[in-house]
């Protein structure tokens, strides 16, 4: 029998499951999804926005996958410093495919990036998501929105376009979601009125889906604005022709509100692009007040050049969403530049050679790059890699359940009924407030309802 373990149930982890027990080059699979969290899907139930019904849904397809006789779903198992060695999960496993995401943000490395009220937007995306680690900042949890009427958004991806909505989605729009009662309370009572959302480059050149960009112009009371003139700079502007689809369906969108004039709608949200960070400003408190950017031009190749010219947009609260990077697992190697573990096809290298039995998948392996769907062959080029490696694999004697293994490592794993308890325990919790599904936003309430059963 393969014994393997996957670290991370996000979906490159659960496909990775998927495709080691799908397959029939190795019959004999079994298959523990280890996550740090008690509660299995990753980014799909802690990345995705609560008003993103139908991407959550995927939900349901990882869980088909996490209810295979051969897979067994093991949850507050945490590898790395402090916590369990890769060496010493190696050795209750044949082998071990690490699928931890990206968990850090990319800095701006501007000043004043660390005022009080300049976040990353996996801080807000976090807390309003109900990741348990988001109330550790006990600022946070009422602070986002406190006394903001402006909001700046520096970034045009889809992490952008998801926080510029949710910073203008009104209480009955957010009641249905799964949202926890304090996030949807503060939101409630916002008074946040204007959002500029700002690239560095051109509109042809944003990372946002035309699916996600057109979600803000059917926003109520909101209108989307943009500036003619910044379009105009767009070398690809005039004559979109040559871009990809994707591309020339977002410069049409944008053409179109370019050219509707202003509504004096309740809430708006400004699309602004050739922008550069350079500082952030504090107001007499010390708390942000606005942003300073530089106007950028276009210097071929896809690139920007700076102009000398400057434009300070107000702002009370400033979100940074400018991508991820990987980060260390104590143990493991890792590659600074790039911020993932070096690899071949999904082998782990170490000073060079594959490591017998390592393997990694997702943005681990390849950088936070692509959709959802872009893990499944990412996941499965490194299972075939493992199934390759497999005769060898087996040679070496691991326990016959490495479960008893890791409870003598002093962990105690969450187990698929204690999840599902946690789902109990969030639809009770709905109930109880009168609204659907409510997540459980922290540490302690997730543990006494995973724990509260003997599976």
């Amino acid at each position: 029998m393969l014994q393997v373990a996957v670290v991370g149930s996000g979906p490159s982890g659960v496909y990775a499951a998927q495709s080691l027990v799908q397959q029939d080059r190795v019959p004999d699979v079994r298959v523990d999804v280890l996550d740090r969290l008690p509660c299995p899907y990753g980014l799909v139930r802690y990345g995705v926005a609560p008003d993103h019904e139908k991407i959550k849904s995927l939900q349901n397809n990882l869980r088909t996958v996490l209810e295979h006789e051969r897979v067994r779903f093991l949850g507050s198992i945490e590898i790395g410093p402090g916590a369990l060695p890769p060496a010493r999960l190696l050795g209750l496993y044949h082998a071990v495919v690490y699928c931890v995401g990206a968990a850090a943000d990319r800095r701006l490395g501007v000043p004043g990036e660390d005022l009080p009220g300049s976040f990353s937007a996996t801080e807000f995306v976090s807390w309003y998501s109900a990741h348990p680690d988001a109330l550790a900042d006990t600022y946070a949890q009422d602070g986002f929105v406190r006394d903001v009427e402006s909001a700046v958004v520096i970034g045009v991806g889809n992490v952008a376009v998801d926080v510029a909505r949710m910073l203008v989605r009104g209480a009955a729009e957010l009641l249905p979601t799964d949202m926890p009662d304090a996030a949807l309370g503060v939101l409630a009572g916002s008074r946040v009125r204007e959002v500029s959302m700002v690239g560095r480059r051109g509109p042809s050149q944003a990372r946002f889906t035309t699916k996600e960009l057109r979600e803000l112009g059917a926003l109520p009371d909101t209108e989307v604005l943009v500036d003619p003139a910044e379009l105009a700079l767009d070398p690809a502007f005039a004559d979109p022709s040559g871009l990809p689809a994707a591309s020339r369906r977002n410069v049409e969108v944008l053409r179109g509100w370019a050219e509707r004039p202003e509504r004096g709608l309740a809430r708006r949200i400004r699309l602004r692009f050739f922008l550069r960070p350079v500082s952030l400003t504090a107001g007499a408190t010390g708390h942000v007040a606005g942003t300073r950017f530089e106007r950028t031009l276009p210097a071929g190749a896809g690139g920007v050049t700076g102009s000398g010219q400057y434009e300070d947009i107000p702002a009370q609260l400033v979100l940074r969403s400018v991508g991820y990077r990987g980060v260390p697992i104590d143990g493991l190697p890792f590659d600074a530049g790039r911020g993932t573990v070096p690899h071949a096809a999904g082998r782990v290298l170490r000073d060079g050679a594959p490591s017998p039995g390592e393997y990694v998948a997702g943005w681990i392996k390849r950088g936070p790059t692509g959709v959802i769907g872009t893990n499944r062959p990412c996941s499965k080029e490194t299972v075939l890699s493992l199934l390759d490696d497999a005769p060898e694999l087996v040679r070496r004697d691991v326990p016959e359940d490495p479960l008893a293994g890791l409870r003598a490592a002093g962990l105690r794993p969450v187990e698929w009924p204690g999840w599902l308890a946690i789902e109990r325990a969030e639809a009770e919790l709905g109930h109880s407030l009168g609204r659907g599904i409510v997540k459980i936003p922290d540490w302690e309430g997730l543990r006494a309802a995973a724990y509260g059963v003997r599976g």
